[in-house]
């Protein structure tokens, strides 16, 4: 049987309406009669008419995030940790997340067209920034609540809530650390042109031949696509080109984990042969054969953040930071070793 306001009013002594501004903090409800009326309520087991709590306050209780579609498979899973973290972040503080895969450009836009504008969510998340992002312009002119998990490129303004971490730190610590093991022909495989954060990782490898004294030279960097094949293929191009070469930084995991394979399939000993860093340790970084190098995210606490400052946000409340740089974080493990004897070049 579903118990109803009249039955808690019956129990309680007091008026439906009572009741009802009781349950829902009105705050001209006395605080004694609030808290013995809610303890009847949980007595009997009343559940609450969400929807038209929902209504009333004009809220859906639903936060929403669009991913790549399982066909684009850029990143996937880097979006599996991401989507575990807000998922618990948003179960927390009371919401629901609605996920929709899509692939990017029209189809995408059009599910935020359809999500913001059929008012399904009360705020957005947003990952992985591109350059003159059209999803955050959408956003900003219908003045959604958002929080995005990146910032905007170096030569464009981040005006908006974001958690980042800070890649160029990342990238430079993986190349200083290869250069304090002897290694001078240091191989980068970049992310997407179109991504915001590649110029960040592409100025942070820079950042580390530079305090190693070593020149940069452009042939040995790579735009990949973020997905293990785009690593093999752009491994086997530099170590083709230059099989000199005895290190490679790739800027994500899955492009280092294609990159292993394509330097075990030469026959190189991967740790020994050849060293190789990735970038956000997923759980199959460390299980790899050898187990990657890679600076890890905090996957947890940046779903965390996104959740209370959107909340925040949403609530019309201020928020003491609404853009945080959280520091990177190098993990080394044995895809990782000393250069081996040769002449520099």
């Amino acid at each position: 049987m579903q118990i109803t306001l009249k039955d808690i009013a019956r129990e309680s002594g007091y008026s439906v309406t009572t009741v009802s501004r009781a349950l829902a903090g009105y705050d001209d409800v006395n605080e004694n009669t609030r808290r013995h009326i809610a303890t009847i309520a949980e007595t009997l087991g009343y559940q609450p008419n969400l929807l038209a709590r929902q209504l009333r306050n004009q809220r859906t209780q639903t936060i929403g995030l669009i991913t790549p579609a399982p066909d684009d498979d850029v990143g996937s899973e880097f979006f599996s940790q991401l989507l575990l973290s807000l998922s618990s972040a948003a179960s927390r503080v009371g919401y629901d997340l609605l996920v929709s895969a899509q692939s990017a450009g029209e189809p995408e836009m059009a599910a935020y067209r359809r999500i913001v504008g059929g008012n399904r969510v009360d705020g957005m998340i947003l990952a992985r920034t591109r350059k003159h992002d059209e999803r955050i312009a959408f956003l900003k002119s219908l003045n959604h609540p958002f929080a995005v998990n990146g910032r905007a490129a170096p030569d464009e303004v981040s005006d908006f809530a974001y958690i980042d971490v800070d890649s160029q730190a990342g990238i430079r610590a993986a190349v200083e650390h290869l250069t304090g093991l002897g290694h001078r022909q240091i191989g980068l495989i970049l992310p997407p042109p179109e991504m915001a954060f590649t110029e960040f990782r592409h100025n942070g490898y820079c950042e580390g031949l530079a305090a190693a004294d070593l020149p940069y030279r452009d042939e040995f960097v790579r735009y990949g696509d973020l997905m293990q094949s785009g690593g093999y293929m752009h491994a086997n191009a530099l170590l083709d080109q230059h099989p000199q070469m005895t290190a490679i930084v790739a800027c994500n995991d899955l492009m280092a984990l294609g990159a292993m394979s394509a330097a075990q399939a030469r026959g190189l000993r991967v740790g020994y042969d050849l060293s190789i860093t990735g970038f956000d340790d997923i759980p199959a970084a460390e299980y790899a054969h050898p187990p990657l190098t890679t600076i890890h995210q905090p996957m947890h606490e940046i779903g965390k953040l996104l959740v209370k400052i959107l909340d925040s946000l949403i609530r019309g409340e201020s928020t003491e930071q609404t853009q945080i740089l959280l520091s990177s974080t190098l993990v080394i493990r044995a895809s990782t070793g000393r250069r081996k004897g040769g002449a520099d070049d």
